[in-house]
């Protein structure tokens, strides 16, 4: 291969650094990792794995919770070097390449007072959480990221380089705006930026036992509240750090994490409505800049640790959901362990669940829960717990899960994660990898020809 990035193997010092990925339950040995500098890179390492047959796994960030950034014995893709971020301040549009994270996005839009909506932690990769959908702290407002994606560049599984847009390959750029990393390699994406400078936001906590009354009110306030104002609810374990009080370190509670936008008043005005309601025994929340905000808790979830992660997408939360949710969250087995319920109703419902891949529209909240550690030996601890309240909860969803929160769990969960979008994604993934030469993913089987022809 002629590459001017880094092509690793397993006698280099950097393999088992550059084989690590953020989960650290994931332990897998790929055969050779191609650290790409260009798209030249990304066509020559697509070329060469198609010739060789190798299995071949797409890193961007290497946050994704089933490790599906590496694979064993293949190629492994990395785009983490190429952080390419151009700006366009006459169209209020962002270029950037795909292999910056949420952090460098922030750098270059912060100093500007704009932002992409993206996640909630500044290391995720912009790659992988914007072809699962992306939700994250300014979806109430802006709605997914798939929603601010006007263009992409794409590698596919035959090396040849494309634009996916409204114009363009059109069916292509349906089907990235949910449909994961089925479809071939983004190597760019184009934003349009929005308005996040100073935003009002940060937690508010409060004991566990007031978690029941806490997520009763939360419910009715983000259901019906203006899409300036967002604020996600999560159970957890106060951290042992200097920035929480000690006589909190290591205390169960519930939480708010706010970020809101626009009017001042407004903003202060809807938190206090939770301050008047019982004073919140930690209080951060107050004007930060949104980088900071989305930077807030990268140093308590480094690289490394072991995850475990369930999922679901939730319409209605129900008092029974409630106290199912409240009694889980007194068996929270791990400091680090925690569930969160990121609301994505506001402008996310904008759209119809047919018009992006991304086919739950009609959920109010996408619920993550994971079991988290730094110690290997505790894996079957976080696991068991993860899976049980999951099992608890998943009579209360909707059914499927945010992809970007799931484990290797089934091609009928992921069926089941795309509902009705599931029959068009395998038509065009059939168009553009009939071999499926990208399975290292939430993946989706293109449409055999025989099962084609029974369509007609």
């Amino acid at each position: 291969m002629s590459i001017r990035g880094l092509v690793i193997t397993k006698d280099d010092l950097l393999y088992d650094e550059t084989r690590s990925v953020y989960n650290g339950m994931i332990d897998r040995h790929p055969a050779v990792i191609v650290k790409c500098r260009d798209v030249a890179d990304v066509i020559t390492a697509v070329n060469f794995a198609r010739l060789h047959n190798l299995l071949t796994a797409v890193r961007g960030g290497g946050h994704n919770g089933g490790g599906l950034g590496v694979c064993d014995d293949g190629m492994v893709i990395d785009l983490s070097m190429m952080k390419g971020i151009r700006m366009d301040s006459t169209s209020d549009t962002i270029r950037v390449e795909g292999g910056c994270t949420l952090g460098d996005i922030d750098h270059a839009t912060q100093v500007f007072g704009k932002a992409v909506p993206t996640g909630i932690l500044s290391t995720t990769g912009i790659g992988g959480l914007t072809l699962g959908g992306g939700l994250g702290h300014l979806s109430r407002k802006y709605g997914l990221t798939i929603d601010s994606l006007l263009e992409a560049d794409v590698v596919l599984a035959d090396g040849h380089l494309i634009t996916a847009s409204e114009k363009e390959n059109s069916d292509l750029f349906w089907a990235i705006r949910g449909g994961g990393g089925n479809f071939g390699i983004v190597t760019s994406f184009l934003f349009t930026l929005h308005d996040a400078g100073t935003v009002y936001g940060g937690p508010m906590l409060w004991p566990i036992e007031d978690a029941e009354e806490i997520m009763r009110q939360y419910r009715e306030f983000i259901l019906n509240a203006s899409n300036d104002h967002y604020c996600y609810f999560a159970l957890l374990t106060v951290p042992p750090v200097a920035m929480f009080p000690a006589e909190l370190h290591l205390k169960k509670m519930c939480g708010l994490l706010w970020c809101n936008v626009g009017d001042a008043e407004k903003s202060t005005k809807a938190a206090q409505r939770f301050r008047d309601l019982k004073k919140p025994a930690v209080d951060f929340c107050g004007p930060i800049p949104f980088n900071a905000l989305q930077g807030m808790f990268d140093a308590l979830y480094p690289k490394g640790l072991q995850w475990y992660w369930k999922a679901d997408f939730v319409k209605d939360l129900t008092d029974e959901a409630i106290k199912l949710n409240v009694e889980y969250g007194h068996q929270l087995p791990t400091p680090h362990s925690t569930m969160h319920l990121y609301p994505i109703n506001g402008a996310c419902h904008d759209k119809q669940n047919n018009e992006t891949a991304f086919s739950y529209r009609d959920a109010n909240w996408a619920q993550v829960i994971v079991g988290v550690d730094p110690d290997p030996a505790n894996k079957e601890k976080i696991s068991s717990w993860a899976k049980a309240y999951w099992e608890a909860l998943h009579p209360f969803s909707l059914g499927g899960a945010y992809i970007n929160f799931m484990m290797e769990e089934g091609e009928a969960r992921v069926e089941a994660s795309y509902r009705d979008n599931y029959r068009q994604l395998a038509r065009i993934k059939r168009k553009y990898d009939p071999d499926n030469f990208f399975k290292v993913n939430q993946n989706i089987k293109p449409v055999t020809v025989a099962e084609k022809e029974l369509e007609h």
